[in-house]
């Protein structure tokens, strides 16, 4: 069973994506991935400050229809992601960069899935350090 982020880091998450996995034929994966998977995120070209194709440790935690954390099983293909930055080191970046309307992709490597930022929550209250613990 899936342990929620808040539990874990002990806030709230930093913001929210409408997200759209890709089909195989687009480049995606030939399951849904199960809750808990650590998709990287890179914004979309043309990427701030340069950053072309960097990939960035801001984890997703997907929501069910009713907007409720998936606890077990496989994600939906499309819908809504709470959004986590895993690196204290980037926050002060992402605090500039990531807005409402702001596109990217979720990656393991490749892109995996579209997705825009619909919602910030506590992108800038949230801690800028916190152990994996």
């Amino acid at each position: 069973m899936h342990k929620h982020y808040s539990e874990i880091f002990n806030h709230n998450c930093d913001f929210k994506v409408k997200y759209c996995l890709f089909d195989v034929e687009e480049g995606g994966r030939y399951a849904l991935p199960n809750q808990g998977i650590r998709f990287d995120f890179s914004y979309d070209d043309p990427e701030p400050e340069g950053n072309l194709g960097h990939l960035y440790m801001i984890w997703p935690e997907f929501e069910d229809e009713n907007g409720e954390i998936i606890n077990d099983g496989q994600v939906l293909k499309e819908g809504i992601a709470r959004m986590w930055i895993i690196s204290p080191e980037f926050r002060e970046f992402h605090r500039k960069h990531i807005k409402i309307g702001t596109k990217g992709h979720l990656r393991e490597g490749k892109k995996i899935a579209s997705c825009e930022v619909i919602e910030i929550i506590d992108l800038f209250i949230n801690p800028t350090s916190k152990s994996l613990n």
